[in-house]
């Protein structure tokens, strides 16, 4: 591997691909729900892929692991606020599950740089089972969340003289019927209209 552009293994450029992908489901997850699933799905479903073509491949580098970790760090983040936007009331949940995610990796990372092992992904398997279960599992616990609230908020089309300070030519938001017979939660206003 010595004088190899690791940049453009393949593991990479399969981690490059799922920044992408990440990045258009962050920028659907506001309005619509069935494209950013898809692209979040997309992006985890090649998590898994970018390691299989490591091992296979001879190609996996520091790099590579650091790519992989720090995009599924990020792709969290951006879905737990996301998910904190749509659920304001479990906001509080979202951050502490956001502020385990990062710390309980930092550690992890931490922990095994000072014990001198390559990766963060070689763990000694008599040492902690939670980590031996989660880094020698073969099946994906990953289990995709709905990006839309129990009731859904549409734009409505207004009259010229009624519309939206926020959206011109919208009106204040409509709310779909709910199920529970709570009032629904107020959201902010879409900011991306890309046809679904």
């Amino acid at each position: 591997m010595p004088g190899e552009n690791i940049f453009l293994f393949v593991p990479n450029l399969i981690g490059y691909a799922r920044i992408v992908f990440a990045l258009v489901s962050f920028y659907f997850m506001p309005c619509c729900p069935l494209t950013a699933s898809s692209f979040y799905l997309l992006s985890g479903l090649l998590d898994a892929v970018d390691g299989h073509a490591a091992r296979a491949l001879d190609q996996g580098t520091r790099f590579g692991a650091m790519l992989d970790m720090l995009t599924d760090r990020c792709s969290t983040m951006c879905l737990l606020v996301n998910l904190a936007l749509l659920y304001p009331r479990a906001t509080l949940l979202f951050q502490l599950s956001m502020s385990l995610d990062v710390a309980s990796h930092w550690l992890h990372l931490h922990s095994s740089v000072v014990r001198g092992s390559e990766s963060h992904k070689m763990i000694d398997l008599s040492g902690n089972p939670v980590l031996r279960i989660y880094y020698t599992s073969r099946v994906s616990p990953s289990v995709l969340p709905r990006f839309t609230g129990p009731c859904q908020t549409v734009p409505r089309r207004s009259d010229p003289g009624t519309s939206s300070p926020h959206l011109p030519g919208v009106s204040q938001r409509h709310t779909a019927p709910c199920r529970s017979q709570e009032a629904p939660v107020s959201r902010l206003p879409v900011l991306c209209s890309p046809p679904c």
